[in-house]
């Protein structure tokens, strides 16, 4: 038995960048912070805080709620899988990524304060999950021969 789940609550490190694909389906990347704090130690000895960042994938609805809803500097919450995946960079170096891909995503600022400047209405607050959409769309996974390096 294999599980491989991951739960990060942290801050988008830059606005979804989304590209389309054929019969409209959708794919949001973009970068998420998770900073564990900095304390001190018994002794004086100062430990910073130490900050991780993420790849995060959004496919089909959820890219969609990520492009209209998601801006830098929101908080969220996700819930996905880790992936890895490799590809040839223009220099023709091989290059590797591990990205989380999202089956449940959760907008954690207030209402109304998701960004300053919305594409649309800025009054959405609450969770999606890829359940709550229909698979109208063929299901197209990232295989990494699409020429992206992302």
């Amino acid at each position: 038995m294999a599980l491989n789940k991951v739960f990060l609550i942290g801050n988008v490190g830059r606005d979804p960048e989304v590209h389309y694909f054929d019969s409209n389906t959708r794919k949001a990347s973009f970068t998420l912070a998770t900073t564990d704090r900095g304390y001190t130690k018994a002794d004086g000895t100062v430990v910073p805080d130490k900050t991780e960042w993420h790849n995060i994938v959004l496919w089909r609805g959820l890219a969609e709620v990520a492009e209209k809803y998601i801006r830098k500097g929101s908080k969220i919450f996700i819930e996905g899988k880790i992936t890895s995946r490799s590809y040839e960079d223009k220099t023709g170096i091989k290059r590797y990524v591990t990205e989380v891909v999202v089956d449940n995503l959760e907008l954690l600022d207030k209402k109304g304060t998701i960004s300053d400047e919305p594409k649309e209405s800025n009054n959405y607050s609450g969770s999606v999950s890829t359940n709550d959409y229909s698979a109208d769309a063929p299901v197209i996974e990232p295989d990494g021969n699409n020429d992206l390096p992302f």
